[in-house]
């Protein structure tokens, strides 16, 4: 068995469609946590689709895992702490620990807020990663 898996998660413009959460009871309509879908070890990653305004209702702090948002799609925005910042395609935020956070799709947006939330816990990683190995001689599959 080879040690990669692969899943599909949809075109961004079916995410909506999804359901899901960390916990039932929490569950919502475009979310999607791959994580629980993939044997991930030391990252997790969730898509989500918001409608023009609405919000994620609730706000949440990690004492180890930090986050990274990638807004693909829409305009909203990001409660963290006592900031808000606006967000939209190609906007990248990192949420260290003990950062409160929250988002909201802002009213006026012209379609579904789109993004992906990876996390991550554990070591920290080197600035230049140190366990690849490169094969110049390799051939190219295509």
């Amino acid at each position: 068995m080879s040690n990669y898996e692969v899943t599909e998660i949809g075109a961004s413009d079916q995410w909506r469609e999804h359901f899901g959460g960390f916990v039932p009871a929490r569950s919502r309509d475009g979310r999607r946590v791959v994580d629980h879908e993939l044997a991930m070890q030391y990252i997790g990653m969730t898509s989500n689709a918001l409608i023009p305004g609405e919000e994620a209702g609730y706000w949440h702090t990690h004492s180890k895992a930090e986050e990274l948002y990638v807004f693909l799609e829409g305009f909203g925005q990001i409660g963290l702490d006592d900031d808000v910042v606006d967000v939209g395609p190609g906007s990248v935020i990192r949420v260290g620990q003990g950062v409160w956070r929250t988002w909201r799709a802002r009213p006026d947006s012209p379609g579904e807020l789109r993004w992906l939330c990876i996390r991550a816990a554990g070591e920290e990683l080197p600035r230049l990663p140190d366990d690849a190995t490169r094969d110049l001689e390799r051939p190219m599959p295509w």
